[in-house]
């Protein structure tokens, strides 16, 4: 399957206290008790592209041009994906259900260096597509997760992270290729599950 253009039809705007509300209401994938937000600093802000990190080591092409479609289609309802001040309900002419659009999602992760890195949770084509736009972008950075939930992934080490993330045509990761390097074995255990607080936010995508 290969990208086609959508019509957005309808869009309505949630605030920066709701959407803050709704994170901490987010529960881990597979322990739906947890909470890993609850006590997190969340804040809505700008962050420019040098303070933060990819864990994922590449963008589909597929993706990216939907991400790009999506951005000129909310500009005639006066938004942008990366200059949220809350988050978006969006309805397109591709079925009856609204999908839920956040800013994307850093977090501030301890590593074993002793660092805390900041590194992409969510949002990691349309980031991609905005470093390609010179725009600095408006994430959620968290801080102060339970230290039993980090991100699971590591971030991409280097001092040039993004230079390693690769285009893959299509909209498929070819078998064998390295998607992000996992903390545990079991990297769904820490997996956080938006749809849990939002509607049609997305969801695991195979191992990866």
């Amino acid at each position: 399957m290969t990208f086609s253009p959508f019509k957005v039809t309808r869009v309505e705007a949630h605030g920066p206290d709701e959407l803050i509300s709704r994170l901490r209401r987010v529960a881990m994938l597979k322990d739906p008790e947890a909470r890993p937000y609850a006590q997190a600093r969340l804040e809505l802000r700008p962050l420019a592209f040098d303070l933060f990190r990819p864990a994922q080591r590449y963008v589909l092409a597929d993706n990216l041009l939907k991400v790009q479609h999506l951005a000129w289609e909310l500009a005639a309802h006066g938004h942008h994906p990366l200059a949220l001040e809350g988050f978006l309900s969006i309805w397109t002419d591709r079925g009856p259900e609204p999908v839920d659009l956040l800013p994307p999602v850093v977090e501030a992760i301890p590593e074993a260096d002793g660092s805390t890195v900041n590194v992409i949770n969510d949002g990691m084509h349309r980031l991609f597509a905005g470093r390609l736009e010179w725009r600095i972008p408006t994430v959620v950075l968290a801080e102060g997760l339970p230290p039993q939930f980090p991100y699971y992934a590591f971030p991409i080490p280097g001092r040039h992270p993004w230079d390693q993330v690769a285009i893959l045509e299509g909209d498929r990761v070819p078998a064998g290729h390295i998607k992000k390097w996992h903390r545990t074995m079991d990297n769904k255990r820490l997996y956080r599950d938006f749809n849990s607080a939002f509607q049609n936010v997305g969801g695991p995508r195979g191992q990866g």
